[in-house]
């Protein structure tokens, strides 16, 4: 009877944790590839419009080129044609030239978006697909960037070194959900549901100084940070570092977990390598947020240069 009763009370919590960490199906349903995107409406639109006082915009995107920090084997090149122009031949009785550009790199450089076919757990991605039925060479087939809408909402930018008295984080600071709520206070400002959270640290600065030191470590958000921003109902979560999350981890033998409870679990974007040194001169805590990344068939990732509106 005792062993029986011992194998029964490890069967449940066997069954316990598994139910546990089945982070799916979806909120928004089993067949759902767009995760916290489904927020996005017109009366998020219309919120967002009403911050608008001054009219000022500001590039969120960083430069993009052959000595942007990234994470190997990463990497981006531009070149310039001069397409069956050459030894002085212009074309057309008008005389006519033009350049045209080739690129030969990675989506994952300089400022980008990570979306939902990019974070997985054993295989497994974002409402349960398994890679192998929706991942293919030369594209995704569902989760990419093509189908991504306009997203248009509420911005909020926490100055995180601000609020720690600070120029700058050093490398391996993690910000959580402590952190978060006391800058929201400081600041004045409060996370709503369908808000975009960008963080700034002031680490971007080492990206001109220490290309390789910028992505060793950084400061970043925790993992109790990013499930209170679950629980905020957030659309998508960004900062001025090239993971948003903290480079090391909490825990050294767990790798890159803000980026699954994000993005794997809840369906939520992350949105790396932001400038947000222009927000913070101006204390700019919340603003109108505009990006239409480009709709390239079955992107996992996309450079992008997002637009604050104040």
């Amino acid at each position: 009877m005792i062993k029986l009763i011992v194998a029964l009370t490890a069967l449940v919590f066997t069954c316990t944790t598994q139910a546990a960490d089945k982070w799916w199906p979806s909120k928004w349903g089993a067949e759902d590839t767009i995760g916290s995107f489904n927020l996005l409406s017109p009366e998020l639109t219309l919120k967002a419009a009403k911050l608008i006082k001054t009219g000022k915009t500001y590039r969120l995107g960083v430069e993009t080129n052959s000595k942007s920090p990234a994470y190997a084997p990463r990497s981006f090149e531009i070149h310039v044609m001069y397409p069956n122009q050459y030894n002085g031949t212009a074309l057309g009785d008008n005389k006519f030239n033009f350049f045209d550009d080739h690129m030969t790199g990675w989506m994952g450089v300089g400022s980008q978006i990570d979306g939902l076919g990019h974070a997985a757990t054993e295989g497994r991605f974002y409402n349960g697909f398994l890679a192998k039925d929706f991942a293919k060479v030369d594209g995704l087939l569902k989760m990419g960037v093509e189908d991504y809408p306009p997203i248009v909402t509420r911005g909020v930018m926490l100055d995180m070194a601000l609020c720690a008295g600070k120029d700058m984080l050093a490398g391996g600071v993690a910000w959580n959900r402590a952190e978060i709520i006391a800058c929201e206070k400081k600041l004045g400002v409060s996370i709503e549901k369908g808000d975009v959270v960008l963080f700034n640290s002031g680490w971007l600065a080492v990206a001109d100084t220490d290309p390789d030191g910028f992505i060793a470590t950084q400061p970043g958000l925790g993992l109790d940070g990013a499930k209170y921003l679950v629980e905020k109902d957030v659309i998508a979560v960004g900062a001025d570092t090239a993971a948003v999350e903290v480079i090391p981890g909490e825990n050294p033998k767990i790798l890159f977990p803000v980026h699954q409870e994000l993005i794997n679990y809840n369906g939520i974007y992350l949105l790396e390598n932001m400038d947000t040194r222009e927000l913070a001169k101006d204390k700019a805590y919340e603003f109108m947020f505009v990006l239409g990344p480009a709709r390239v068939s079955g992107a996992v990732q996309m450079i992008i240069n997002p637009t604050a509106i104040r």
